[in-house]
């Protein structure tokens, strides 16, 4: 698996319907819930392939007021356990590192992402909650 920072239309129409497949069919988040101002202005897209170089997965991170927030992360059902989120959130954090060092890194994950966050040097901030019906955690990188 490798993933990249998306440069090319047809790259970001690829995560996005891995976005789509994931979210809205998936897991049933509306379509106006998945897709926000953010796809086309501010956030930084990436795109993780399989070794054939099919699209597999997709993120995305963006510069809030509270720091840099990782976004949007999403495996197709077939390539999970295959390392495509491992490559996705590597490549992500190495950008963001180089972009802003020294900033704090944050993401919302869904209760059954929890273990790979952690094992990836993030923790648990706060209780429990709610975005589009599904139960998340905040994150923090330490």
């Amino acid at each position: 698996m490798q993933a990249q920072r998306i440069s090319k239309p047809q790259d970001l129409d690829a995560a996005f319907a891995i976005r789509r497949e994931v979210f809205v069919v998936g897991q049933n988040v509306p379509a106006e819930e998945e897709y926000d101002a953010h796809d086309v202005n501010g956030a930084t897209h990436y795109l993780a392939r399989a070794a054939d170089g099919t699209p597999c997965g997709a993120a995305r991170w963006r510069k809030t007021e509270a720091g840099v927030k990782l976004e949007r992360f999403a495996v197709l059902a077939d390539y999970r356990s295959q390392q495509a989120g491992a490559a996705l959130l590597e490549q992500v954090l190495q950008d963001v590192d180089a972009t802003h060092p020294g900033a704090l890194v944050y993401l919302h994950a869904q209760l059954p992402a929890v273990r790979f966050y952690e094992r990836h040097g993030f923790e648990k901030s706060g209780e429990m909650f709610e975005e589009c019906d599904i139960q998340h955690y905040k994150m923090i990188r330490r």
